[in-house]
């Protein structure tokens, strides 16, 4: 279920804490343990509120976290340029710069593959910014 959105003058760690409440089903917790392992990978990650969808970037976005009524999609802005050797990304395959992860009720979230996807987002993000 989804209560309200919080207030514009919220920072973006508290509103996606608020986004992350509004979903007392297994949503709220998939959400939150995405975050955590993102924000784990490095210091330098920011969490930025866009486009009313929590975002976290390092040198530019590295992914946003959506969520539907059947999903928690981790939308990788430059997943394209990212191996994947797991094979974490399961939507936008066909895209030419984004890919996707939709995570499902009841599924295991493959930390280290996670992890890895979002080291290498940074590397891109570093590599264009130099």
């Amino acid at each position: 279920m989804r209560a309200n959105t919080g207030n514009e003058g919220d920072s973006p760690s508290e509103r996606i804490d608020q986004r992350i409440a509004e979903y007392d089903d297994w949503r709220g917790p998939m959400l939150a343990q995405v975050r955590e392992i993102i924000l784990g990978v490095d210091p330098e990650i920011v969490e930025e509120w866009k486009w009313n969808v929590p975002v976290w970037s390092a040198h530019g976005i590295l992914c946003t976290g959506e969520v539907y009524k059947s999903a928690v999609k981790l939308t990788f802005a430059k997943g394209a340029a990212l191996a994947d050797p797991v094979g974490l990304f399961t939507s936008s395959l066909e895209g030419k710069v984004r890919r996707a992860i939709d995570l499902r009720e009841g599924e295991v979230v493959d930390a280290a593959a996670l992890r890895a996807l979002v080291s290498a987002a940074i590397a891109v993000n570093s590599a264009k910014s130099r």
